[in-house]
C-alpha cells in the first residue's frame, strides 16, 4: 500500500462519522496534506452543513500552506450549489496543487464536473485512487444515484429452526410481542435504524406487533417510518401514528379524506410489482437507504423482484417446531458472527 491509498483510507475512516446524519447527501471524508504531514482534516456535517473538503480546508491553520498542499477525497467535489456552494470552487480559490479523488460522482448535477473545474484551475487530479473501497464505502449513495433506488437492506431473526414466528395459537395465550433474540442484538438493531434514512414493514407486523420503529436504545436519530397498509386498516391507536417521527403511509386508498393529518401518504398499486413501487416513492422522497424488518410477505416481495442489497440475519436459540418460516435467501454469506446466544450473518446480493 502507498501513501496515497494511506490518505484515502484514511478519508473513509473519517467519512464513516458521518453514517445515519448525512443523506441524502453521501458521507465524504477529505484529508490535507503539506510536505507528509497531514495538517487538515474533515467529514460531511448533517445534510444542509458544510462538506467534507469545505470543514477540511477550514481545520488547517496556516492557510498559506494549502497551495503547496495535496488534498485527498473519497468522492469528487461538487461542482454546483445546492444547499452550499461548490467545493471545487473553494479549492480552486485556495489553489492546492493535487487532488486525489477516489471516486467519480455519477450525480448528474456532478458526473466530471468538478474534475474539469480542478484542472481548469491548474489542479493536477487524480482519479481511482482504492476505487474498489471507495465505492462500498459510498455504497448507498451511488445505489441511489446509478440504481435509482434506495440501497435495501432485509433484516429478521428467525428460531433455531427457522421460522420467524410461532405457530398462531401462541399469539392467542401472549399478545405481546414474541422476541427471538437477546438484549444485545435488540440494541444493535436500533444502532441500525440511527444509520439508515428509513424503515418499513408491512400492516400484518403492525397490527401484530405494534412496533414504535423508532431508535430508543442507541443515541441517534429515528429512521422514517414507511408503512405498507393497502386498505387503511391500521386505526390511530397504533404507534406508528403516535407523530413522534416521519411517518410514509404507501396505501391503495385515494380518498384523501381517511388519510390522518401529520402523516404523509403515496397511492401505489398493490396488485403487481410492489418492490419496485415502493423503490419508486422512495426515490422521490430522496430515501438513500433503508431497513425492511417485516413482515415475511413484504421481505418475500423484495427478494422475488430482486430487490435488495444486504440482508442481515439473526439466528437464536429457541426452537418453534411450528410455525411461520423464515424466508429462503438466496444471497453470498459475508460476515458471520456471535453475539452472546444469537448469530448474525450478514448475506450480499451478487
Amino acid at each position: 500500500m502507498n501513501i496515497h491509498q494511506k490518505y484515502i483510507l484514511r478519508c473513509i475512516e473519517l467519512a464513516k462519522k458521518g453514517l445515519g446524519t448525512t443523506a441524502p447527501n453521501p458521507m465524504v471524508g477529505c484529508v490535507i496534506v503539506h510536505n507528509n504531514k497531514i495538517i487538515g482534516e474533515g467529514f460531511t456535517s448533517p445534510y444542509g452543513g458544510p462538506h467534507a473538503e469545505v470543514n477540511a480546508i477550514n481545520s488547517v491553520k496556516d492557510k498559506s500552506l494549502l497551495k503547496e498542499a495535496s488534498l485527498y477525497v473519497t468522492l469528487e467535489p461538487c461542482s454546483h450549489f445546492g444547499k452550499t456552494p461548490p467545493c471545487a470552487d473553494l479549492i480552486a480559490e485556495h489553489q492546492l496543487k493535487e487532488v486525489a479523488i477516489g471516486l467519480q460522482d455519477p450525480h448528474d448535477k456532478v458526473a466530471g464536473k468538478g474534475i474539469q473545474k480542478l484542472e481548469d484551475a491548474g489542479c493536477k487530479v487524480t482519479v481511482g485512487t482504492l476505487e474498489h473501497e471507495c465505492r462500498e464505502h459510498h455504497k448507498r449513495f451511488l445505489t441511489f444515484q446509478e440504481k435509482k433506488r434506495p440501497y435495501i437492506i432485509l433484516k429478521w431473526a428467525e428460531s433455531d429452526d427457522g421460522f420467524l414466528a410461532p405457530d398462531p395459537s401462541f399469539r392467542s395465550n401472549n399478545p405481546e410481542p414474541f422476541w427471538i433474540t437477546n438484549s444485545c442484538s435488540k440494541q444493535l438493531v436500533h444502532q441500525w435504524r440511527s444509520q439508515e434514512q428509513a424503515i418499513l414493514v408491512g400492516t400484518k407486523t403492525v397490527l401484530e406487533d405494534n412496533p414504535k420503529l423508532t431508535t430508543r436504545n442507541w443515541a441517534g436519530k429515528d429512521p422514517m417510518r414507511i408503512v405498507l397498509d393497502r386498505d387503511l386498516r391500521i386505526d390511530s391507536s397504533y404507534h406508528v401514528f403516535d407523530k413522534s417521527t416521519q411517518t410514509l403511509i404507501l396505501t391503495a386508498v385515494k380518498d384523501t379524506s381517511k388519510y390522518r393529518e401529520g402523516v404523509d401518504y403515496a397511492v401505489i398499486d398493490y396488485s403487481e410489482n410492489l418492490g419496485q413501487q415502493i423503490c419508486d416513492v422512495l426515490h422521490e422522497h430522496n430515501i438513500t437507504s433503508v431497513i425492511i424488518e417485516g413482515g415475511a410477505k413484504t421481505l418475500q416481495t423484495f427478494m422475488d423482484e430482486n430487490l435488495w442489497d444486504e440482508a442481515r440475519v439473526f439466528k437464536g436459540t429457541l426452537c418453534f417446531k411450528h410455525g411461520l418460516p423464515a424466508p429462503k435467501l438466496k444471497g453470498t454469506l459475508q460476515h458471520q458472527k456471535k453475539i452472546l446466544t444469537d448469530t448474525l450473518s450478514i448475506y450480499g446480493n451478487d
